[in-house]
């Protein structure tokens, strides 16, 4: 038992750590030895390999009470005669049955290999003794048939049920948009490549077959993550265009970011602060429907004028004759 592993001081926590703290000392040391953050380390890797099975035992309630259970017996004096003639080992756990602690564990993790078994080989035959003549003594009989011996205990622990597993996602809008192959990274350190369908909206479930618990599958709950332009409401997608005075008052054609990439849109001359312009089609889909993008003006003033501008600009104010007050005052 010389390989025996402290899955508790591997993880870093306390023998009675809760669930809690044991999965956040997983992530934390997972993110830190993960390959692709060590790339050609192969301590690193090791060290991960140990985090990933420190993790699967006691991250399971039963696996972690066998696990418990094995090594205080381990600890014990007289351990490995123990473990040769069964006795002293917990009620649901034969030790006669380990030769080490590697084999244990691939039982509790169910990864132990099936081995064929191999008939005995013949023994030599013995030279057989010379006649007597008086024949051998009978064994008295008793009246009681032979005793058999029980049949052979199976120590072998059903297979654990598959058990299905959720994960939040949170996408860039873009990418929820337009779809295709991505890369992500879960909480608990696994990276996996995932094939995003087009148009996910936040609250869909994404299924990965076989990637849950014990074979189960893993759902991935989207989120859309809060994006510096674009808006999402429902199919409508709301955005802020910032236009300069002279556009706003004579009309003018600008570009309009959108999904689909850059488009013109004419800004109609006397546009106002705050009024909302509509570009159909140009919204998300939701159920093949795509909604509109809804454009809110919003005015520019150049902080820095050159000297001819500003004399221009005195100009105007001479000029005009748009008073914005003038409602105040009657």
């Amino acid at each position: 038992m010389q390989n025996f592993r402290n899955y508790y001081q591997i993880l870093g926590v306390p023998r009675d750590a809760t669930l809690d703290d044991i999965k956040k000392a997983f992530r934390a040391l997972a993110r830190q030895y993960h390959p692709d953050m060590n790339p050609g380390n192969k301590a690193a890797e090791e060290t991960f390999k140990d985090l990933g099975e420190a993790y699967e035992v006691l991250s399971d309630v039963s696996r972690r009470e066998q696990y418990d259970r094995f090594s205080q017996y381990w600890k014990q004096p007289g351990f490995q005669r123990k473990a040769r003639s069964g006795r002293g080992a917990a009620d649901d756990l034969n030790f006669s049955d380990f030769p080490d602690f590697n084999s244990f564990v691939d039982q509790l993790l169910n990864r132990r290999e099936e081995t064929v078994a191999r008939a005995p080989a013949p023994r030599a035959a013995s030279p057989r003794p010379a006649a007597s003549t008086s024949a051998p003594p009978r064994p008295a009989s008793t009246g009681k048939a032979p005793r058999r011996s029980p049949p052979p205990k199976s120590t072998a622990n059903p297979s654990p049920r598959a058990r299905d597993t959720e994960a939040r996602l949170t996408v860039p809008l873009e990418t929820a948009y337009a779809g295709g192959r991505e890369r992500i990274r879960l909480e608990d350190g696994r990276s996996l490549e995932v094939n995003m369908p087009a148009a996910i909206v936040s609250g869909q479930r994404i299924r990965l077959k076989g990637q849950g618990s014990q074979g189960g599958d893993l759902y991935l709950k989207i989120t859309l993550a809060p994006h510096a332009f674009f808006g999402v409401e429902g199919a409508d997608i709301y955005c802020k265009v910032p236009v300069t005075p002279s556009e706003a008052i004579l009309g003018a054609a600008v570009e309009i970011p959108t999904l689909d990439g850059p488009v013109k849109m004419t800004i109609p001359a006397g546009v106002q602060p705050g009024q909302k312009l509509r570009l159909a089609g140009k919204g998300y889909p939701i159920e093949g429907q795509r909604g509109d993008q809804i454009v809110e003006i919003v005015l520019a003033l150049p902080k820095d004028l050159t000297t001819h501008e500003r004399e221009l600009y005195e100009k105007l104010r001479q000029l005009e004759t748009f008073n914005p007050r003038g409602h105040l005052f009657l």
